[in-house]
């Protein structure tokens, strides 16, 4: 598995307010699994995790929003928390970002509240999706197929509940990660 990502690079798209364990997880998985992962934020420098309802850590920005470019990327992870996706989903910048890694087909994942970001990037129509209960009537309304599963794999996009999930939600990510792009990913 060390080399499964080996030469991936991973964009991890966040705002402050992320769940702290749905950033670190994910990403210590895929870099045991040889990818290269970048947190990318429309903060400049720093952004602040939060553990439940307390605020936790703070991790360095690799790259600034303004600065990521998709095309640099072999994929996408959108951790979730209750603020971090609600700061994403009416940023212009964040959405566009979002929506190119689903015209090029590249893989994407989400966990817990992050496919509120997918929503508001209007690339769910269509698909399988699961996420934490409180955005299934969301993501409902915006036409996906909500499923209550630890995870769902639609065309390269990987989508979890919560923290509960995070070992089948790693395990699916690198195996889709590693595929790589997936010619139905469009929205």
């Amino acid at each position: 598995m060390a080399d499964k990502l080996k030469n991936r690079k991973v964009a991890i798209l966040t705002a402050d307010g992320f769940e702290e364990i749905e950033l670190t997880s994910p990403r210590d998985a895929m870099q045991l699994a040889g990818a290269t992962t970048h947190i990318v934020s429309p903060a400049k420098e720093m952004v602040r995790a939060k553990k439940g309802d307390e605020w936790s850590l703070d991790f360095d920005v690799d790259v600034p929003l303004d600065e990521a470019n998709p095309d640099d990327y072999d994929a996408l992870l959108v951790p979730g928390g209750v603020i971090n996706p609600d700061k994403l989903r009416v940023n212009e910048k964040a959405l566009a970002f979002v929506k190119a890694f689903f015209d090029a087909g590249k893989p994407v994942a989400a966990i817990c509240h992050g496919p509120q970001v997918l929503i508001d990037a209007e690339v769910v129509e269509g698909r399988r999706m699961t996420s934490v209960k409180n955005v299934r009537k969301d993501l409902i309304n915006a036409g996906a197929q909500w499923e209550d599963s630890a995870v769902v794999v639609d065309q390269g996009l990987v989508t979890s509940r919560t923290p509960n999930d995070l070992p089948d939600f790693n395990e699916k990510i690198i195996e889709e990660f590693a595929e790589g792009k997936h010619a139905g990913q469009h929205a």
